[in-house]
């Protein structure tokens, strides 16, 4: 699978993920969340999102689990902001299959 950004193309596995974690970008951001059913674009509400899940990943070289970054949102943005239901309503399938992966960041084990 392809994403084709600013003239350049991309490698993304063939379930959509990022081959080459320096190859991310919000151009590329923009581009994986049109196939993970986020059509209306990415707001800036996705955009915290993402840039939590990032910093995280850089501050501890892992992805974070559903529960300690609804903990993390929920410190930063409050308790409307942070639980699972408002996660899932911004991206459909979640923390780990879907917003971990418009934000560039590896394929947890066992995830698809």
């Amino acid at each position: 699978m392809q994403a084709e950004v600013n003239g350049q193309i991309v490698q993304l596995s063939e379930a959509g993920w990022l081959e080459n974690l320096d190859e991310w970008s919000e151009e590329l951001a923009t581009e994986i969340s049109k196939n993970e059913q986020i059509v209306d674009g990415l707001t800036q509400e996705h955009w915290d999102i993402i840039n939590e899940a990032r910093e995280y990943f850089t501050d501890n070289g892992k992805v974070c689990e559903p529960r300690a970054f609804s903990k993390i949102m929920k410190k930063k943005y409050g308790k409307d902001r942070s639980d699972q239901k408002y996660i899932y309503s911004l991206f459909p399938t979640g923390l780990i299959k879907c917003a971990n992966k418009v934000a560039g960041l590896p394929r947890p084990k066992g995830c698809s």
